[in-house]
């Protein structure tokens, strides 16, 4: 008898702990760092171009130990940082730029004109060292809602954040 009321017990403690877990979501975990992207699409701009000296959160543009560099936010969110594989250049995403939405393209700030035409266009692995964040995206970028490339990576910034997926991602 001791035997059955032992299993019963084991039994009503197993089915309530699954039924537990099949009430609740599936977990959300942030994409590792570390990861390697291999043959990105990259590009280069510097200040003497029509942005200036700043970027989009309103800092200066970064060219020394970790360099500025812009993307489609809603595919490498602001504050994504990564190194060139096989380099040492480290860079953070700190800006944006129209011809980037809608790509995996990465612009990459250069100090000079001349440096920006030396790098050209360029097919890179890169490590991501931390990724950025959706969230701190979408703070920078709903007042600026009003052009319409702006609207194009909120759009896809929401679609991430209400679908349940990593707050910092890449797709």
């Amino acid at each position: 008898m001791t035997n059955k009321i032992l299993r019963i017990v084991i039994l009503f403690a197993l089915g309530c702990f699954l039924a537990a877990c099949a009430g609740q979501p599936p977990a959300v975990t942030s994409r590792p760092a570390n990861r390697r992207i291999p043959q990105v699409r990259t590009t280069a701009y510097s200040h003497t171009e029509k942005g200036g000296k700043h970027n989009a959160v309103g800092s200066s543009l970064a060219g020394r130990h970790v360099m500025s560099a812009a993307s489609d936010w809603s595919r490498f969110p602001l504050g994504t940082r990564f190194r060139i594989v096989g380099t040492s250049d480290e860079y953070m995403i700190d800006d944006y730029g129209l011809a980037l939405i809608g790509t995996n393209t990465i612009d990459l700030y250069k100090p000079s004109r001349l440096d920006m035409k030396r790098w050209g266009v360029r097919h890179v692995d890169i490590d991501i060292l931390e990724w950025g964040s959706n969230e701190q995206s979408l703070k920078i970028l709903t007042p600026r809602a009003r052009h319409r490339y702006i609207r194009q990576m909120i759009a896809a910034l929401q679609k991430k954040t209400s679908g349940h997926m990593p707050t910092s991602s890449v797709d």
